[in-house]
């Protein structure tokens, strides 16, 4: 009998690639498929998650801070409003699971072993949260996001407690003070 179908099947249509040669190559191919490195991220070792806000005159002096940091290419990204103000403040508790999801998920694709979380000030989300007087001054501000970071610290602690946590407020040029 002669075939003339494609180049590809020919050898096991016309009995070539024989049974125990097909069962090998099959075989072969399955146990590549297990094979955790040749996974594109599990595995590999990230160092933290980065928690910032939507707002967009955020995203550059974040993009900043994380490359002053040597961590271009080295973090995953969650972002929402209000950064940990969006994960922790009770005007906002339908986000929470959301961000729960996306940390967990990072820790085990990612083995991240720490969460950067970078509030902002004149943060919007903020204001809706807790109110306008919370954020009238600079102190008052301050204050404001330091209660939602240290919140935000309690959490992650209860909740991840290997992760390491680092919480900042970012003023709008990229400066930014870190909490303890």
């Amino acid at each position: 009998m002669e075939f003339h179908g494609c180049t590809c099947c020919t050898d096991l249509l016309t009995h070539r690639l024989d049974r125990r040669r097909f069962l090998t190559t099959g075989a072969a191919a399955g146990l590549a498929t297990m094979l955790p490195s040749l996974s594109f991220a599990r595995g590999k070792v990230y160092d933290a998650m980065v928690l910032s806000c939507i707002d967009p005159r955020l995203q550059e002096p974040v993009r900043r801070y994380t490359r002053r940091r040597n961590l271009t290419g080295k973090v995953s990204q969650f972002v929402i409003a209000g950064a940990a103000v969006g994960v922790v403040a009770e005007p906002f508790k339908d986000w929470h699971k959301a961000w729960w999801d996306n940390v967990t998920t990072s820790v085990e694709l990612h083995n991240i072993k720490r969460v950067i979380a970078i509030n902002h000030r004149n943060c919007g989300a903020a204001k809706i949260a807790y109110g306008e007087a919370s954020v009238a001054t600079w102190k008052a501000e301050t204050a404001t996001h330091k209660a939602a970071l240290a919140a935000f610290r309690m959490q992650m602690k209860e909740r991840l407690p290997k992760l390491g946590v680092e919480t900042g407020l970012m003023a709008l040029d990229g400066r930014i003070e870190m909490f303890a």
